[in-house]
């Protein structure tokens, strides 16, 4: 399986996270399945945004290049995404391009024009729109920069850059046509080919790569070594915010770091602490869609589906046993070897996952065996929604240090956060953009006031002993603080009190 990945000149946004957990889970579950997976995914390490970035912040591109795919691997562990068997890096492959591009030249396919670039002929290659269903009249030329003047036909698309003087020395490769480097879509026919040949079993990648970068690639591929580049194309759907699609201009746009680390993070550093709460959320919240279907970031959305996951993870905290390891934070690899595939919810699992990779129908069977486990029905109901769970990179944290972590996605949070935006607007604070704020209002959130756990535990231990000298009222009144600052008390058998942030 290969996955077109980063372009690394920024941090990742959630359309990234999207894609991420997306094919994520798809290899988890053909491993579960039994197959044998090569899971590539590259990284794009040379391109026009990230050399622009590295002159605007006079960096050379390798520092540029280096920071960001940390960033992307601490997003990645945020999310509980398991890397990926190859990451090739561009830059790594120029050499396999060149071999490609000479292939296409003499098969007729690329020609070098007046400016030193050298463009695939698309016109030359006969079926070109096939995965598209777009005709050549329909199409338009598919590059991330200005049609050039030398092409012959606007429709052809670039497949070497001539070098520019005003670029750094790092982004010029020696060729048979001059110094220049690679365009984009060439890069994963080279790197493709090197590390899983023809024809590649699945091909996949983010909605918007359809067309031209995945069509680019039938062609490239096709034209310069004949048969099928990919069995099967799957490309995830898009992630709009309030229905409109995430965007800079439209002042909607996130990372993956604001939505789930535990604190303000500078722009200079690349690794950061997830909250675990928050960070299995984000991935819940993929992952409870089709990885076809749009799907729409709200913060009321995000607030739903922090409930959802909260509730399982109440059943786990009232039902697990002491094998859970306290320490572990997260399972790298679910063990399928505990699942019973026989049993009725197993088979329900499978049937949804082998149908299209519906994990919707598959987060459906987890929240039918919340509800047997907590109706008593079924002592191997619990192991079994964790181990379930595991498959989707689900519910492998300690539910209490779930449970107890602060999250800004509950309806208490958000409802704090909007009051606390609207009382300072009505406070006519100055230095803030008003208009602005109400746009980007839809993402960020704001912290909730919480206690420490130490303060919370301080007056569960009061109240508990409020409850033994029969101070009933002291008792109720502990319980209405707690609640009202977002800390919920369960009373269990034998006195025991489970707490949990709200």
């Amino acid at each position: 399986m290969y996955v077109c990945g980063m372009t690394v000149y920024d941090f990742c946004h959630l359309g990234h996270a999207r894609m991420l957990v997306s094919f994520d889970v798809i290899a988890r579950w053909l491993r579960a399945s039994g197959y044998k997976v090569n899971f590539v995914r590259n990284i794009t390490d040379i391109d026009d945004k990230i050399i622009k970035r590295a002159i605007q912040t006079d960096q050379k591109i390798s520092d540029v290049t280096r920071f960001f795919i940390q960033a992307m691997h601490a997003d990645e562990a945020a999310l509980g995404v398991q890397a990926p068997d190859h990451q090739p890096q561009a830059t790594d492959h120029v050499g396999g391009m060149l071999d490609i591009i000479k292939r296409l030249e003499t098969r007729g396919l690329a020609y070098q024009s007046p400016d030193g670039d050298v463009n695939f002929a698309v016109r030359s290659f006969e079926g070109y729109g096939k995965l598209s269903g777009k005709s050549l009249d329909e199409l338009r030329a598919g590059e991330r920069i200005a049609v050039s003047t030398g092409k012959r036909d606007p429709l052809d698309f670039v497949l070497w850059k001539a070098a520019k003087v005003t670029e750094p020395p790092e982004s010029k490769w020696p060729s048979p046509y001059g110094l220049g480097r690679p365009g984009w879509h060439i890069e994963c026919s080279a790197m493709s080919k090197a590390l899983l040949d023809l024809p590649l079993d699945i091909h996949g990648g983010g909605p918007d790569l359809k067309f031209p970068h995945h069509e680019n690639e039938i062609a490239q591929t096709e034209g310069a070594f004949g048969g099928t580049l990919a069995n099967h194309w799957l490309h995830c759907g898009p992630l709009m915010v309030d229905a409109d699609k995430m965007s800079k201009s439209l002042a909607n746009f996130k990372t993956i770091r604001q939505t789930v680390s535990s604190q303000d993070i500078p722009n200079d550093q690349a690794g950061y602490t997830a909250n675990p709460r928050e960070a299995e959320m984000l991935r819940f919240f993929i992952v409870r869609n089709h990885y076809r279907s749009i799907q729409n970031y709200t913060p009321a959305n995000l607030a739903d589906a922090q409930h959802a996951l909260d509730r399982l993870y109440q059943t786990l905290q009232a039902h697990l046993q002491a094998d859970l390891n306290a320490a572990s934070v997260h399972v790298e690899t679910a063990s399928t070897d505990t699942i019973d595939w026989s049993t009725p919810k197993a088979q329900a699992f499978a049937a949804a996952m082998n149908d299209d990779f519906n994990t919707a129908g598959a987060v459906a069977v987890l929240f039918d065996l919340a509800a047997q486990a907590n109706r008593g029905v079924g002592a191997e109901a619990v192991q079994q929604l964790k181990a379930l769970g595991g498959v989707l990179g689900l519910l492998q944290t300690e539910p209490s240090l779930y449970l107890k972590s602060t999250t800004r996605y509950t309806r208490r949070a958000l409802e704090q956060s909007q009051l606390a935006l609207v009382a300072s607007q009505a406070g006519g604070d100055d230095s803030h953009d008003t208009s602005s704020d109400q746009s980007s209002n839809k993402l960020n959130v704001a912290a909730p006031v919480t206690l420490s756990d130490t303060e919370i535990e301080a007056l569960v231990q009061e109240r508990s002993d409020a409850k033994g000298v029969k101070d009933f009222k002291r008792a109720d009144d502990i319980r209405t603080n707690l609640s009202a600052v977002g800390v919920l008390l369960e009373d269990k058998p034998g006195g025991v009190t489970h707490w949990q942030r709200g």
